[in-house]
């Protein structure tokens, strides 16, 4: 059995790990880290977990467990592991931003792979720090891969995507309140997204002339979880020709999923697929990705990870159904 711990036990991502992986074949929860509810229940933070799992919180970490998830708010993972020592042959798989970018990768002598299994999947397998992707970004990026890996990218790619209110973390504010965000929308961090950096370094890894802006709109959406994306850009293959493309890239991808029919959000939500839809009108090619922000846009990518890290099918795990209504 793999003994698992998981730091920053009361937000989302880790209620989504702990909801995932207690049923898990080959994972044994060693211990949910949380200074807050430390010797309070893990149900105080995850109501859904009630009547589920026998467990509490606890402000001490075991620094010999297998691998180590590390929950924490963007630019916390630094500072904790400058703190905490675990053993040499614990693996870290981090799910906040502080080490997805090359130039921060590299931390006192641990080298971090990005964890986007489609297409660093070799290095995943061999790696023992792995930097999680972010939502937007798994959602953009495997929009876009097929067309960076045929050196399609030669033009501006327009983004419109939005998020469940679970992106924003746990932490109350003040676009997160259900009497501001119910009903309501509104975009945030135009052009300028935190996310655009990693996805920017993952198309150069596929198509390394690439030099066309990436024209990103981030949305809040009044739901709480999912992410639905659409994009757009100039491309002279036909809809035939690019699917088969997409379909060749992803033959090999189990939580990828292919078409030309329209698609909606709830075919993802609770599951670590992503479904992606093309759709061509003269010149321009249309692009529908969806997936769920806390599942294959963190937690369930992080086991995927987790899966591979360890010799395991990818999907161990994450054979998880869609609520369709």
């Amino acid at each position: 059995m793999i003994n698992v711990g998981i730091i920053g036990g009361s937000g989302y991502t880790a209620g989504e790990l702990i909801r995932i992986l207690m049923y898990h074949p080959k994972v044994n929860i060693d211990f949910v880290y949380s200074t807050t509810n430390a010797g309070k229940p893990l149900s105080v933070a995850h109501h859904d977990l009630m009547g589920d799992i026998e467990m509490n919180f606890t402000d001490e970490i075991n620094p010999n467990v297998n691998v180590v998830f590390l929950c924490l708010g963007h630019g916390k993972s630094i500072s904790f592991l400058k703190e905490n020592q675990f053993a040499s042959h614990t693996k870290i798989i981090d799910l906040g931003n502080d080490f997805r970018l090359n130039k921060d990768a590299h931390f006192e002598g641990k080298d971090f792979v990005y964890g986007l299994p489609e297409i660093n999947k070799a290095e995943i397998k061999k790696a023992n720090y792995i930097a999680n992707p972010g939502c937007f970004a798994t959602a953009i990026q495997l929009a876009l891969l097929p067309l960076a890996k045929h050196n399609l990218l030669n033009n501006d790619v327009h983004i419109n995507a939005t998020t469940g209110s679970t992106g924003a973390g746990v932490s109350l504010s003040e676009t997160s309140h259900f009497s501001w965000r119910n009903n309501n929308m509104s975009h945030y961090k135009a052009f300028e997204h935190q996310h655009l950096g990693e996805i920017g370094e993952s198309l150069v890894q596929l198509q390394d002339d690439f030099y066309s802006e990436l024209l990103f709109i981030p949305n809040r959406g009044d739901f709480p979880r999912g992410i639905f994306a659409t994009l757009y850009t100039l491309c002279d293959d036909s809809l035939e020709q690019l699917v088969a493309k997409y379909e060749e890239f992803y033959k090999n991808e189990p939580f990828v999923t292919v078409t030309t029919t329209n698609i909606n959000m709830k075919q993802v939500v609770q599951t670590n697929k992503c479904i992606i839809s093309l759709l061509k009108k003269g010149n321009r090619v249309l692009i529908t990705s969806i997936i769920d922000n806390l599942t294959k846009g963190a937690s369930g990518q992080a086991i995927q990870n987790m899966n591979l890290m360890f010799g395991l099918e990818e999907t161990t795990g994450l054979h998880l159904k869609p609520s369709g209504f």
